[in-house]
């Protein structure tokens, strides 16, 4: 069956970033660099190499920069132009140029939930990507062009997936599947940051790549008219009532190194990982690094 192509992606970006303060006081947690790329550009590069067309980009107060970063620069481009640097300018014309980037905001960080919510007369009616922007996963088939690939045979909404020891369980979202020897996982039950060990169903957690079907965003907007008890609507809060009401949402174990680039050590290793790609970097790098180990 041929579902409906999912052509934009939703990035909630509205967040305060504690976990980098105090540098997130007045830097958004999103444009901290990888080398020389803040972690967002390689979200959006994600999805467009995935068959995304439009990034919609909710924000909140002290953002601006992420809005700015995907304008053109009149003035910057003018210099490289007068200095001859042809190939800084080619790279600094691309990004603007990425995909249709609409912004919406969301002036109160309620949850996840929320924020997703704020484009909900945009998305609507029909199956979109979220991208949060603490998850690079490098492999050859996009992360979340592994999740498209699942919803192309299911018409379901998809989490990406990863395995967790059993230490850190207690930071995510773990579900339970109908069969882990699935080629395409179907899950039965998602519960939100266990505690313990045994109250984890498994140890598939959940990380910041979904594909979201209309009828998850129904739920979502159910959600979402109600009042929020805990002060935050989350997403995990409608996939959770979404699996238990009969919605059925997949999970895809995704391929690939991941980095968690919302802690600080995660940022560390993916520069580290990212500058060793690199023919300009990493040999120097690779020296430098014989020191520690």
């Amino acid at each position: 069956m041929n579902y409906p192509k999912i052509k934009k992606a939703v990035f909630p970006v509205a967040g305060f970033g504690t976990r980098f303060l105090p540098v997130t006081k007045s830097q958004p947690k999103e444009m901290l660099p990888v080398v020389d790329k803040p972690v967002i550009q390689y979200l959006v590069e994600e999805a467009v190499q995935s068959g995304i067309e439009e990034i919609i980009i909710v924000t909140g107060r002290g953002k601006r920069a992420i809005e700015d970063y995907f304008d053109q620069s009149f003035e910057l481009e003018h210099n490289l132009v007068e200095k001859g640097k042809t190939d800084l300018l080619r790279e600094v014309l691309e990004i603007p140029n990425l995909a249709k980037f609409i912004y919406v905001r969301q002036s109160v960080p309620k949850g996840d939930g929320d924020a997703i919510m704020q484009a909900f007369n945009i998305v609507k009616d029909e199956p979109f990507a979220v991208l949060f922007g603490d998850d690079l996963v490098v492999h050859e088939v996009p992360a979340i062009k592994q999740l498209m690939q699942v919803y192309e045979q299911t018409g379901s909404s998809v989490v990406a997936l990863t395995e967790v020891l059993d230490t850190e369980l207690s930071s995510y979202g773990v579900v339970n599947v109908k069969d882990f020897k699935s080629a395409n996982l179907e899950i039965t039950d998602l519960v939100e940051k266990p505690k313990t060990r045994a109250e984890a169903p498994s140890n598939l957690g959940v990380i910041g790549k979904y594909i979201i079907t209309p009828e998850v965003l129904a739920v979502l907007n159910d959600l979402y008219k109600k009042p929020i008890i805990s002060g935050e609507l989350r997403l995990a809060d409608a996939l959770k009532l979404a699996v238990n009401s009969g919605v059925p949402v997949y999970g895809k174990l995704i391929e690939g190194e991941r980095f968690d680039t919302g802690s600080k050590l995660g940022l560390i290793k993916a520069t580290i990982d990212f500058a060793m790609r690199r023919q300009d970097l990493a040999p120097e790098l690779k020296e430098f690094l014989k020191r520690y180990v």
